[in-house]
């Protein structure tokens, strides 16, 4: 329970000692600079239990991100709906996060960045250099929403996979609960395939906002008292990355606090 208290603790401070900032969507919002969390991936999957988080939405876009798709087809077929309110008429994204992850453009020719640090992790497991980074300056104009969790860095020791993710622009109450799971997810997935166990998630925060009109509903949310943590168990016969399918990813024990609606600012 201690784990997702950490978030409680980031919500609160953005609540009561954010700045009043307009913002691209005109909503306003409430924003702090500067803030990191750390979630102890042995204590519990850090899935928010103070209101339920749709985890079918969370495993979908991850496994969307890690085949390099950004037609939102494939969430749709799956009923996600989460990247509709961007997508073009054909449901394109443009270079958005599954590009830069497997296909950066280079003078080198397209650059598969993930498939670079899982080489990474099993045969350097010491690099520093175990980073993939979304935020591609030269393609920027070309993708519908610039990208928010914008770098991730792997990090081993004692057997044990961490990650690091610097996210630039974080909407505490929607859009944060949703990314410390899919990071999460993605560091066991990527232990699992590597041989390790997991250790730490670190969220690093540049911009963490809340928006007006979420105000009301994040007073009602830290209210509410943490439950236990649920578990994730992932099919241990998966040793690929790209071959983990929805129905590998199984969620365990989640008792969750009811949702509270908000709407999303676009």
């Amino acid at each position: 329970m201690g784990v997702m208290k950490t978030y409680l603790e980031l919500l609160e401070a953005v609540l009561t000692e954010g700045a009043k900032k307009k913002d691209r969507t005109n909503t306003g919002t409430y924003s702090i600079f500067g803030w990191q969390s750390h979630y102890d991936l042995q204590k519990g999957f850090p899935l928010l239990t103070t209101k339920k988080i749709h985890f079918k939405s969370v495993v979908h876009e991850l496994l969307w991100f890690l085949s390099g798709n950004t037609n939102i087809g494939y969430l749709r077929d799956r009923g996600v709906s989460i990247w509709d309110e961007w997508a073009d008429d054909n449901g394109d994204l443009g270079p958005i996060y599954g590009k830069q992850w497997r296909r950066w453009g280079s003078t080198h020719g397209a650059i598969d960045q993930l498939s670079q640090v899982l080489t990474g992790i099993k045969r350097h497991p010491h690099s520093r250099r175990l980073l993939v980074s979304a935020w591609n300056v030269g393609e920027l104009p070309d993708m519908k929403l610039a990208p928010c969790h914008v770098l991730m860095q792997f990090y081993v020791s004692d057997q044990r996979l961490s990650c690091q993710l610097y996210q630039r622009s974080a909407d505490v109450f929607l859009g944060v609960p949703f990314n410390i799971a899919s990071y999460a997810l993605l560091t066991m997935m990527i232990a699992q395939v590597s041989g390790l166990s997991c250790g730490k998630l670190v969220h690093t925060f540049g911009d963490v906002h809340l928006y007006a009109n979420h105000v009301e509903q994040a007073r009602e949310q830290l209210k509410r008292q943490p439950r236990t943590l649920p578990t994730v168990v992932l099919n241990p016969e998966i040793d690929n990355l790209y071959q983990f399918k929805y129905e590998d990813i199984e969620l365990l024990h989640y008792e969750p606090h009811q949702h509270i609606p908000a709407q999303v600012a676009v």
